[in-house]
């Protein structure tokens, strides 16, 4: 069943994006503060596990390795008093280049961004500024077709029936379609594409000293509004070797905007990230995994490629809900609960995967630091950025840096981001629509979602 629950809470200045992962949506704005109300793993599935139960207040395994100095689980919850954040790893230099990159432009200082200089935090941006303006242009000049879908209303699945009924539009929040454009897993079995969502923010440095102690990397997908607050995290995060990524200014269901609301999502996104760091990201991630061909053609033309996580069916998908715990809505029992069967699905699949999970707030990052990436490395698995995940080199995920060899635009109508030999794109044998130009493919996990529009329907309600 569908809960319609969303909430909003306040974290010392940050914005609090949340909603249970099995709920829908009924908001995309927090009334309160100005703070968008939505979580990027508010999706309209549930956990990989199928379990309803993310609440619970017991393991239904025994942990086998854990780090040392991590925080009890009966201690990680919403309720928590706050501990106090680590210092960035290193302070990075203005002018100083990255060593990870071959021929990227030297560091900014951070010091110039100047939150004046770009919209309103939190809020979807108005699109009668120069900027949008150029965007809105050199979309209508990229030669991609932007569909002309209707934009869907909040209220998630339940509200946008006859939308979700609509296979042709390609809805993956609703029905899990993907196009051979987007990355929705790794090629190479037990490989895991490490990804976090929603940061910059106060405990990301906690995360950092973590994964740099281990020699991990991973891709954060970073929320435009977040980067202006903390430029050096970001800039920690990009020269410390992790790839740097798109998820929008505000952090809104993307498919409720108009085309020109989508552009100055991304726009600014992709503005803020180059100005900080000197490189412009070439992927992106929709928040709640609400995308649809309409906002992936404009994502495309804005030459970003959709980044999802792994899908086994229609209603399961490799999401730990660690967004949940904050805000009560999920238990940290519940989030290893969902990992343990993360782990099992990913030992079974033929591809590599990708799971979604925060650095947002104090509990998504001591869960993942004290449990879930200990449990990663005790496994077999091969930890890394998507873009290596995907057998490219680094360089590949900028603009500036990217010499576009063996990392084409998606634009270009050479894709070689999907599943497949490194390289190459995958034949899903799945033919196009109108829509789009780009073939529809079912899940490039064993379990295909070759599901009718009906039974997709009939499946979001289970």
């Amino acid at each position: 069943m569908f809960v319609g629950a969303i909430f909003a809470l306040s974290l010392t200045g940050l914005p609090v994006y949340g909603q249970s992962s099995s709920a829908s949506s009924s908001s995309s704005s927090a009334a309160s503060s100005g703070a968008s109300a939505a979580s990027s793993g508010a999706t309209s599935s549930a956990a990989v596990s199928g379990s309803t139960n993310t609440e619970a207040t017991a393991l239904t395994f025994s942990l086998t390795v854990t780090n040392p100095t991590a925080v009890p689980l009966a201690s990680i919850t919403a309720n928590e008093t706050s501990l106090a954040t680590i210092p960035l790893p290193s302070t990075a230099t203005p002018g100083a280049t990255n060593t990870f990159l071959s021929g990227a432009p030297a560091l900014p200082n951070p010091t110039s961004i100047v939150s004046s200089n770009y919209p309103t935090l939190d809020k979807v941006p108005p699109t009668d500024s120069d900027e949008v303006q150029q965007w809105i242009a050199e979309v209508a000049a990229s030669g991609i077709n932007i569909p002309n879908i209707t934009q869907t209303v909040t209220g998630g699945c339940p509200a946008n029936l006859a939308a979700a009924a609509d296979t042709s539009r390609c809805w993956w929040y609703c029905t899990g379609c993907v196009r051979d454009t987007d990355v929705q897993e790794c090629p190479n079995k037990l490989t895991w594409g490490l990804t976090y969502d929603d940061g910059p923010s106060f405990y990301t440095p906690n995360l950092l000293t973590y994964l740099t102690a281990n020699d991990l990397n991973a891709t954060f997908f970073l929320v435009g509004s977040r980067c202006v607050q903390f430029p050096a995290t970001l800039q920690e995060e990009y020269m410390s070797g992790h790839q740097i990524a798109v998820h929008t200014w505000s952090h809104p269901y993307l498919t409720t905007l108009t085309n020109e609301q989508v552009i100055a999502e991304l726009g600014w996104t992709k503005k803020i990230i180059k100005d900080v760091t000197g490189v412009t990201p070439n992927m992106m991630r929709p928040p709640y995994g609400d995308i649809d061909d309409r906002v992936r053609n404009i994502s495309i033309a804005m030459g970003l490629t959709p980044v999802m996580w792994t899908r086994m069916n229609a209603t399961a998908t490799f999401d730990t809900d660690d967004f949940d715990v904050h805000g009560g809505l999920a238990s940290s029992y519940g989030v290893l609960n969902n990992w343990e069967n993360i782990i099992t699905h990913a030992n079974e699949i033929d591809t590599g995967f990708i799971v979604l999970e925060h650095d947002l707030f104090e509990e998504t990052v001591q869960l993942a630091t004290g449990y879930i990436l200990p449990s990663a490395m005790n496994q077999s698995f091969d930890i890394k950025p998507v873009i290596s995940c995907l057998n490219k080199p680094m360089s590949d995920a900028y603009i500036e840096t990217n010499d576009n060899s063996t990392n084409p635009p998606a634009a270009s109508g050479v894709v070689t981001l999907s599943s497949g030999a490194p390289g190459s794109a995958s034949a899903t044998g799945a033919a196009s629509d109108s829509n789009s130009g780009v073939g529809l493919k079912v899940s490039g996990t064993s379990t295909a979602l070759a599901l009718s529009s009906a039974f997709a329907l009939v499946a979001l309600f289970l």
